[in-house]
């Protein structure tokens, strides 16, 4: 009786995760969940879209910091930072506007947004808010964060930014 408790439990679970999008397997690298639209939706909705977007920032963070510490890249991360400087736009090959994140962990990153086959972020400004989902590449200094747009040949999974709102890919 109680293995079939334990079984039936185990799959209400799995469900439960597979309704909200939740990635189970924490060793798995390649988060590949999107952002939540803004569209419609209760209260409930928000705040499960919420609470799974939290604690997708919260697993970025920790493999952001794992990835610093082990000196590792090609990691493709999602989470939030504060920025700290607005930097000139990159302008030598594919144009890139650059920003650094300063992390709830106390690592900074920089943030080289393609914008050659992605919108820029308008009205970008130290202080602001911004999510990401990208892929992480190590620097002394604490890395980078790039593929923050689709890929046009479907061979990279697509990154993104969200700034007030707005979703930027």
């Amino acid at each position: 009786m109680k293995k079939t408790n334990m079984s039936i439990g185990a799959v209400i679970v799995l469900l439960i995760a597979a309704f909200f999008g939740l990635d189970l397997n924490t060793n798995n690298k390649e988060h590949t969940q999107q952002p939540a639209n803004s569209v419609g939706g209760g209260q409930n909705s928000q705040s499960n879209e919420s609470s799974s977007s939290d604690q997708n920032q919260q697993n970025g963070l920790s493999l952001i910091q794992q990835a610093f510490d082990r000196h590792q890249s090609n990691v493709q991360v999602q989470s939030v930072g504060r920025v700290k400087a607005v930097l000139a736009d990159d302008n030598e090959g594919s144009r890139h506007q650059k920003f650094i994140l300063g992390l709830e962990n106390g690592l900074t990153v920089l943030v080289a947004h393609n914008i050659d086959l992605a919108p820029r972020i308008k009205n970008i400004q130290k202080g602001d808010t911004v999510e990401f989902y990208g892929e992480y590449e190590y620097t002394e200094k604490g890395g980078v964060i790039h593929w923050t747009h689709h890929d046009p040949q479907n061979r990279h999974v697509g990154g993104w930014l969200k700034h007030e709102g707005e979703i930027y890919q």
